[in-house]
């Protein structure tokens, strides 16, 4: 029989969102150092051979004779691009042969796979995150790292799972050194996201993280004021989607005593599927 002291400790456990008593696999503090600092070493090195390549530049008639670069320079030109081609697009499977086709955004030329979706796209609800990381990249699927493995446990306790949800990123490539998209580079991919959901057109909508949170309510507003209200997102013609914001898997990784936030976020968007159900 429980005593009132252990009542109280499972308690305070639940109330600092440590809802898991053993993890899978133990963590390892000292791998996590290894893997951040290879990452600065990563950047690092891309901004010493940027520098190298910079004073070794060849003179204009040199440049002009020299093959040109692959990567393309992203520019107000290829946002206008995407959104002409996500535009065409009629079905899920023309936006992924479109996406793989594309070449307007540098990230593509870094990156292993195109990141398109996870799940079931007739669906009822549709999460969208940030960016592919290394392990999206290598599988190129969406969500299948340690992030993906805490949002499948997530959605497991509102009864969802990848049959029943459907997954997908704001940017489809991995950004080199899993740094932060530009601006622009997010601009050029926000047509094919914006088209992506509209083609899915969910009941329900979640935006995970601050990123997709903000390009998707079109809101400079931080995460921690938007998530646990419902917003609308409205797509280019004109379909409202109810809307959740809430916080990034990585995030509540880093930061456990955070999943009773994200804990009420799922029982409000528990709440809305079983009214749109019904």
């Amino acid at each position: 029989m429980e005593s009132a002291g252990t009542r109280e400790l499972l308690s305070f456990y639940a109330d600092a969102g440590v809802d898991d008593p053993v993890w899978d696999d133990a963590a390892d503090r000292f791998e996590e150092t290894r893997i951040e600092a290879e990452k600065r070493n990563e950047r690092r090195a891309q901004a010493q051979a940027a520098r190298n390549n910079s004073s070794q530049r060849p003179a204009p008639a040199q440049r002009a004779a020299s093959a040109p670069a692959t990567a393309a320079v992203p520019d107000d030109a290829q946002a206008a691009r995407a959104r002409e081609i996500a535009r065409g697009a009629e079905t899920l499977d023309a936006l992924r042969e479109q996406l793989n086709a594309f070449d307007g955004c540098n990230l593509k030329t870094t990156a292993k796979n195109t990141v398109f979706a996870d799940g079931n796209p007739q669906a009822d609800i549709m999460f969208v995150g940030e960016a592919p990381g290394r392990d999206e990249d290598i599988q190129g699927l969406p969500f299948v790292g340690r992030s993906g493995q805490l949002l499948d446990r997530m959605l497991a306790a509102i009864g969802l799972n990848r049959t029943s949800a459907y997954i997908s990123n704001v940017i489809p490539w991995r950004p080199p050194g899993n740094r932060d998209p530009s601006p622009l580079e997010t601009e050029i991919c926000r047509p094919f996201i914006e088209r992506h959901i509209e083609l899915v057109a969910p009941k329900v909508l979640v935006t995970l993280g601050n990123p997709s949170t903000k390009l998707l309510l079109n809101t400079q507003t931080g995460i921690m004021r938007m998530r646990g209200n419902w917003a609308v997102h409205k797509t280019p013609s004109g379909l409202d989607i109810p809307t959740m914001p809430t916080l990034h898997p990585a995030y509540l990784l880093r930061n456990p005593a955070h999943k009773k936030l994200a804990w009420r976020d799922f029982l409000a968007i528990w709440a809305r599927l079983n009214e749109s159900a019904s």
